[in-house]
């Protein structure tokens, strides 16, 4: 039976604090201990207690985290440093990685009795090694994808992929991104990219509005590791992590991509497959 719980709600989402409030309602009816982070105190008033991030996650069981999928990343991406499960509950439009949405909260007496699964979700690691430096720089770690792209000029930009030390092409296009499995259903998808099983642990290439006849998605091993060279020319270029603040790259630079060593644990309390969840939810997005 799980006794304390981290919540991590993204209050900026449109319904977010009415969800937020019924969840604690519902961890009051069967008197589960629950807190929130240090920065939220003055936003909610609740039984729950408001602590530092370091404190309130080591001592949880599990996170429930409240928002759309980004909320939901952005809190797993914490919950992964002190290897807490995290349960997704939507209070966004979309959602994949949710596993309850907000007009089933009843089913928390089922994660509360411990009656659920995690699944294991890879990760990528990001490094940078600058033009005349040996040891590359760890820019951050990512659930779904990282992408680079071009700043604010018009045109194209030239980046050169390998993997594993092998040419893979050179892509004339607005930008690349390289995701998970998870992943592909977020920005790849939208880009032209396949989705892919989160089963089927692997290292998606997906180019951004190339300028080719013939380029396509591609899909590596997880143990593949990808480079992307910046070209010299002084082009702003930037990559981003899961959608956080971009960061811009040095000229010369080249970015390394390969998978992390710890991975994310997701809550799964309804029996849907993978399948399932895609079916539902991209039916709300068909004309």
């Amino acid at each position: 039976m799980l006794l304390k719980i981290a919540l991590l709600p993204n209050l900026t989402r449109h319904c977010a604090l009415q969800v937020t409030k019924d969840v604690c309602a519902y961890l009051d009816s069967l008197g589960v201990t629950y807190g929130f982070e240090e920065t939220l105190r003055g936003c909610l008033e609740t039984r729950g207690s408001f602590l530092p991030t370091e404190t309130l996650l080591s001592d949880a069981d599990a996170v429930i985290a409240i928002g759309g999928d980004g909320s939901l990343i952005h809190a797993a991406k914490k919950a992964v440093k002190y290897e807490k499960p995290v349960l997704g509950v939507n209070a966004g439009n979309l959602a994949f990685m949710a596993g309850v949405e907000k007009n089933e909260l009843h089913l928390l007496g089922e994660l509360i009795s411990g009656n659920y699964t995690t699944d294991r979700r890879m990760m990528l690691d990001v490094f940078c090694r600058r033009k005349g430096e040996e040891t590359p720089l760890y820019l951050g770690h990512c659930i779904n994808d990282v992408v680079v792209a071009r700043g604010e000029q018009i045109k194209l930009i030239d980046l050169m992929v390998t993997a594993d030390g092998k040419l893979v092409n050179r892509y004339y296009a607005d930008g690349i991104i390289l995701s998970t499995p998870t992943g592909s259903t977020a920005y790849s998808l939208s880009a032209g990219g396949p989705v892919v099983d989160p089963r089927i642990e692997s290292i998606l290439l997906t180019p951004i509005c190339t300028h080719s006849l013939f380029a396509r998605s591609l899909i590596f091993e997880s143990s593949a590791e990808i480079c992307v060279e910046i070209p010299h020319d002084g082009e702003d270029i930037y990559i981003s992590c899961d959608g956080d603040a971009s960061v811009r790259v040095e000229p010369g630079s080249t970015l390394i991509v390969k998978r992390a060593q710890k991975s994310a644990a997701f809550i799964r309390i309804k029996p849907d497959s993978f399948i399932d969840v895609l079916n539902s939810k991209l039916s709300q997005r068909r004309a």
